[in-house]
């Protein structure tokens, strides 16, 4: 008895081993003509097999490639496309670098952190006391994402500070939104539409069934 364990590695699995089989037994005939005829058959059989690969471009050029290496590239044909090449030989992709940046603080992420860079660069004036204003108190709100239960203005100083380099403060008559407010302000309201379309789902009741009866009543029916 033939166990998988005993027979060699098959280069794509997903063909399975008797496609395979039938490569190696192509490759192995001596007469050039027959193993272009047959191998050209056994593409298109291989295209049939694999209806969802039939809008992929170059899918007969993709297929003599599974071909050649199914064979472990002794396939010697006439083939219509160049023979690739090994996978030891084939160039490697390059690297794509990630764009990791340093952030000093992650809950607030690298956006809010450029958009202090930015601001650090504007002239002093009323438009940056405005601008600093407006991102601390988005600051106490991205805050209040990650710690529901409450945090003090200091803190928000502190993180404006930190996160500036020291460059940027509130003015001393600045105050930011209280805690509460942007609690509320981040609760979804509920849509009143959505919620007499569930009641009449559930009920049973529609405006046509209202409307029906309304005329039954008015013609006596």
């Amino acid at each position: 008895m033939e166990y998988n364990t005993t027979r060699g590695p098959m280069k794509i699995s997903e063909y399975g081993r008797n496609i395979q089989n039938m490569i190696l037994y192509i490759a192995s005939l001596s007469d050039r003509e027959q193993r272009n005829r047959l191998t050209s058959t056994l593409v298109n059989i291989l295209a049939i097999m694999n209806p969802d690969m039939r809008d992929q471009v170059d899918i007969k050029h993709k297929l003599y490639d599974h071909v050649h290496l199914m064979s472990d590239f002794t396939l010697d044909i006439d083939s219509p496309y160049p023979v690739p090449p090994r996978p030891e030989e084939a160039p490697r992709p390059t690297k794509v670098p990630y764009t990791q940046e340093t952030i000093k603080l992650r809950p607030y992420g690298k956006y809010m952190q450029r958009m202090i860079e930015k601001a650090v660069q504007y002239e002093e004036g009323e438009e940056k006391d405005e601008l600093v204003k407006t991102i601390a108190n988005n600051l106490k709100k991205m805050y209040l994402n990650w710690n529901r239960d409450s945090v003090n203005d200091e803190l928000i100083h502190e993180h404006l500070s930190l996160l500036s380099g020291t460059k940027l403060k509130l003015r001393d008559d600045d105050r930011l939104h209280s805690t509460t407010d942007i609690l509320k302000a981040n609760k979804q309201v509920p849509d009143k539409k959505a919620q007499t379309f569930k009641r009449r789902k559930f009920t049973g009741k529609t405006n046509d069934n209202n409307n029906n009866n309304g005329r039954k009543k008015k013609f006596g029916k």
